[in-house]
């Protein structure tokens, strides 16, 4: 019974103390640099006009015709195929389980 009660007075204990440590952890500390909204803000930096993220840009030098064509022929089941690239074909080794 006295080992009982000792082992739940220690385990209150460290509990109490793991408490604290939010005080003392920088990336929690009140003050401190903060990382949000860093990724939108990294890529606004790199886009060469920052509108396009916000409101796409249309396209000026095709009309559609050959984009309207590539899709006809997917609907078609007449896909092109690629030309030969000269690399190697990918092939699968061994048997995976999912």
């Amino acid at each position: 019974m006295l080992n009982r009660i000792i082992l739940t007075t220690a385990a209150l204990a460290a509990t109490g103390l793991l408490a604290g440590c939010d005080a003392t952890d920088p990336l929690l500390r009140d003050g401190q640099w903060h990382a949000t909204h860093v990724n939108r803000a990294n890529l606004t930096l790199e886009a060469a006009n920052p509108a396009d993220l916000v409101r796409g840009t249309g396209e000026t030098t095709t009309d559609g015709i050959v984009a309207a064509a590539a899709v006809q022929r997917l609907y078609d089941n007449k896909v092109k195929k690629l030309p030969d690239a000269g690399l190697s074909a990918v092939t699968v080794t061994g048997q995976g389980g999912s």
